[in-house]
């Protein structure tokens, strides 16, 4: 299992925008954000997202975490 870095809420919407992934709407922290195919997702806009729930947001958006790390690599 390949360990996944800290990064924050921006730079994880970042990534995701790469895949395709817009943003919808905030509501306090949480920033929704949807695609055209793939499910929703809610992604805190926090300085640091914790690896557990970076791995869940990584699995909703229908990702492997190496095809998730070469886009974080390129930013």
């Amino acid at each position: 299992m390949t360990k996944l870095p800290v990064i924050s809420g921006k730079k994880l919407i970042k990534v995701l925008t790469k895949f395709g992934y817009y943003i919808r709407d905030q509501k306090g922290s949480h920033v929704h954000l949807r695609h055209p195919i793939r499910k929703p997702l809610t992604v805190p806009a926090h300085k640091t997202i914790a690896r557990g729930t970076l791995r869940a947001i990584i699995r909703d958006a229908d990702l492997t975490v190496d095809e998730f790390l070469q886009i974080l690599e390129e930013i």
